[in-house]
């Protein structure tokens, strides 16, 4: 009984992270570019057992040891990059990428992280970057006489400048893969940071060695899916209900027990 207990506090603690989980994937339904996580279970260790259970074979003596469960835990919060919605949007600074990659972000201590594109602005120091002001590399600069930015879907970019006929190149954007991008550490604002689970990260040009290509006028919406995290959520309280009802059911033998008389 004393088992009981334990174990199905284990259940309750591991929903609450599911609860708490979902809640954030619908919070962020309407967030561009939002991937869902989604948590992961695994049974506690199993102890051994020695019980006293008579079978046909040899009632009354001590039986064989059974494995006895310790409960539930939570072996990982993932992220899951399936690729959402394409909305057009028409603005020029407004960048998805339809398939698999990220661009690469410079963070402010020099070190780089990862986004899959959303609305991007020109930051005071005239660099292409992104909403909060990180340049993307290779750090291109923007003219200030610059009229319009074409970014290609194998991610040449070029601009129309004043006075000048022909667009001018400003450079290339490379995309970045991992090999297990679910590894990724979020970081907030749409960017990510590589990790040991996710691996090193692999560059190569839009629309090549199976990269995805961008589309500029497009922002990814969010892979969240209402139905599914609605169905879960239910799920959840439901399998929380259920420990919860084990613990009282435990209680209540307890007091059977403690009110037992000679």
């Amino acid at each position: 009984m004393f088992d009981a207990l334990y174990i199905s506090a284990t259940g309750m603690q591991a929903q609450q992270l599911n609860v708490d989980t979902i809640a954030n994937n619908l919070a962020n339904v309407n967030t561009s570019g939002f991937k869902k996580s989604k948590v992961g279970f695994s049974d506690l260790m199993v102890r051994e057992a020695a019980r006293q259970l008579p079978t046909q074979e040899s009632a009354g003596v001590l039986g064989a040891e059974k494995r006895l469960g310790a409960g539930v835990g939570v072996s990982g919060v993932s992220k899951l990059f399936d690729m959402g919605e394409l909305k057009k949007t028409e603005s020029a600074y407004d960048i998805a990428i339809q398939g698999q990659g990220f661009l690469e972000v410079t963070m402010p201590d020099g070190s780089s992280a990862f986004t899959r594109g959303g609305t991007f602005k020109i930051n005071r120091d005239g660099l292409l970057a992104t909403a909060s002001g990180y340049p993307l590399k290779p750090n291109l600069a923007i003219p200030d006489n610059a009229q319009s930015l074409v970014i290609d879907a194998d991610g040449q970019v070029s601009v129309q400048v004043a006075g000048e006929a022909k667009a001018v190149e400003l450079g290339q954007f490379d995309l970045v893969r991992f090999t297990n991008p679910s590894g990724l550490l979020a970081q907030g604002n749409g960017l990510y940071r590589s990790s040991s689970e996710s691996g090193e990260a692999i560059s190569a040009k839009p629309a090549a060695d199976g990269m995805g290509s961008l589309a500029q006028g497009f922002l990814e919406g969010s892979n969240v899916k209402l139905n599914e995290e609605m169905i879960g959520l239910m799920v959840a309280q439901r399998v929380y209900e259920a420990n919860v009802k084990v613990m009282q059911a435990s209680d209540e033998m307890l007091g059977m027990v403690n009110g037992l008389r000679r």
